[in-house]
């Protein structure tokens, strides 16, 4: 590439290998400008600096590397999160999930507890303390892989003032809170692995990576889902709420795994593609 090309010619020349939009999001990225800042950018010539940084990027997409990863951070609802292979990327599916817990967590007195266990990079607990009203809300991630706590720390810093409600705990599930919320959760919300082991549906660039223990659960997928149906009643206070992502066609064993732990008004929701993704269940 000549270090005298403008950035617009730059952005139409990433281009033709990579569409418009994935384009421009990595010449921001390379650019270090945003949005209008970006297009203000468009005539002038692009920085060696800037090439080189562009350069290292697409040779990582070449590598096979998701361009979550590559760009380092990702929106989720109205959150841009550090992402990295230390997490699970943020997907749609995800947003519906928050977007539930959300609108159950809106329902219950303050103040309020809530647990995001297996956390990953904060993403559905940051985004209950981001519109949730500031101050009326704990809660609580947690995830196993200390590596992943580093990641939602860093996003809950983000936050400013609203992540004065988070609280970070190491520890498998349940494990990682302390006995004193035992009975007083009001909202318990989880993206945990659903997949099964050898899947062979799974995304090459899925498996290859990002992190297999956020990804896979013993031979049917429901391992970590059978913990955490069988632990929810006694963490949540009354009328508290579960609610897990789940695998596609997962929706009728996940109901069965929640009624036999005693929680009552169990549904499973559909994504928009119609496919089994969030299930819910009440503690009496």
């Amino acid at each position: 590439m000549s270090d005298t090309i403008s950035w617009r010619e730059l952005w139409e020349e990433t281009a033709h290998q990579h569409g418009r939009v994935h384009a421009r999001w990595l010449c921001e990225e390379a650019s270090g400008a945003f949005g209008d800042e970006f297009d203000e950018l468009l005539p002038l010539p692009v920085t060696e600096r800037s090439i080189a940084h562009l350069d290292a990027m697409l040779s990582r997409l070449r590598g096979g590397e998701p361009l979550q990863y590559v760009l380092g951070h990702w929106s989720f609802r109205h959150l841009d999160l550090l992402v990295d292979r230390r997490v699970l990327i943020p997907r749609p599916e995800t947003e519906l999930v928050a977007e539930l817990a959300i609108e159950l967590a809106r329902t219950l007195p303050r103040p309020l507890a809530c647990a995001d266990l297996g956390t990953g990079s904060g993403a559905i607990g940051l985004s209950l303390l981001r519109e949730l009203p500031r101050g009326s809300v704990e809660v609580w991630l947690t995830d196993m892989s200390l590596d992943a706590l580093d990641v939602a720390r860093a996003n809950g810093t983000g936050l400013g003032i609203a992540g004065a409600g988070a609280r970070y705990a190491h520890g498998s599930w349940f494990d990682a809170l302390p006995d004193a919320l035992r009975g007083g959760v009001g909202l318990i919300v989880s993206n945990p692995p659903y997949i099964a082991e050898g899947d062979p549906a799974v995304d090459r660039s899925v498996h290859d990576w990002e992190p297999g223990g956020a990804l896979y659960s013993g031979a049917d997928g429901l391992d970590a889902v059978r913990v955490l149906a069988a632990g929810a009643p006694s963490w949540l206070q009354p009328g508290g709420w579960l609610v897990l992502e789940i695998g596609t066609g997962q929706g009728a064993a996940v109901a069965a795994l929640l009624r036999d732990a005693g929680l009552i008004d169990v549904s499973v929701r559909a994504d928009l593609a119609g496919h089994d993704r969030i299930a819910v269940g009440r503690r009496p």
